[in-house]
């Protein structure tokens, strides 16, 4: 029978899994690195896989298949949940994921090794996982009312206190325009107009190879077609702020 059912372009494919965890059925597993269409009876044609792909890889198509089999998807679903908790693609760091912050607190034995020692320990302000811009899933939930952090990824390296002053209470998604194939602005217009994005902050390295991802950002605001504060914070290279 002719229906719509999900094409997977390899070409586009990352590898990340994301997808593959997104497909409640079954019907999409990793094949040497790639995603793949494992059964066309596994997929029911809803495209549940289609927002969690986050280089846009998986699209509708109208083709000859055989029809979604619930009965048969349903014994699969009950065979996997017996068996151990496996990742698609072999890689937890692709998985996306919020991160639930709590105090740091150290067990007596490591206080008094920090007491003696004189170290004060500084709690990570991450919120989220993945933070690669093109790893994240452009609807993921932790977008929503989001104040959004795009910092170039040396950033965080050259500027000592990069996490309490600039990732703290923000959703961070990092890249480098000068090691990243292709242009952010299409992913960052995608994460903008789909999400409630409350404010902006880009920080940037003084390099001129970061103008790129300040330009992309810029871009993807002009076209989200939304009034979003925004600002541009430039580091140095010897850690300083210069604006």
């Amino acid at each position: 029978m002719k229906r719509k059912i999900i094409h997977i372009d390899k070409e586009k494919c990352n590898g990340c899994g994301i997808c593959a965890e997104a497909c409640h059925e079954g019907a999409i597993g990793m094949v040497n690195g790639k995603a793949e269409l494992l059964r066309d009876d596994y997929c029911d044609g809803l495209g549940d896989c289609l927002p969690a792909c986050p280089t846009g890889a998986i699209t509708f198509v109208e083709r000859e298949a055989l029809p979604y089999n619930e009965e048969a998807v349903k014994t699969n679903m009950m065979k996997n949940k017996v068996q151990p908790e496996t990742l698609a693609c072999g890689c937890p760091g692709t998985h996306s994921k919020m991160l639930k912050r709590t105090e740091d607190k150290c067990s007596s034995s490591q206080a008094n090794m920090q007491a003696a020692e004189n170290i004060t320990s500084q709690p990570s302000e991450l919120q989220q996982w993945p933070v690669q811009i093109k790893l994240v899933p452009v609807n993921a939930p932790y977008f929503d009312n989001a104040n959004l952090l795009i910092a170039a990824d040396c950033s965080a390296y050259a500027y000592g206190n990069f996490h309490k002053e600039f990732m703290k209470n923000k959703i961070t998604i990092i890249g480098c325009p000068k090691l990243d194939e292709g242009d952010y602005s299409e992913k960052l217009t995608e994460i903008l107009k789909n999400n409630n994005i409350k404010s902006v902050t880009i920080v940037r390295m003084e390099v001129p190879c970061c103008s790129g991802l300040a330009n992309a950002a810029i871009n993807a605001l002009k076209a989200s077609e939304k009034m979003i504060p925004w600002q541009i914070v430039t580091i140095s290279n010897d850690g300083r702020i210069l604006e």
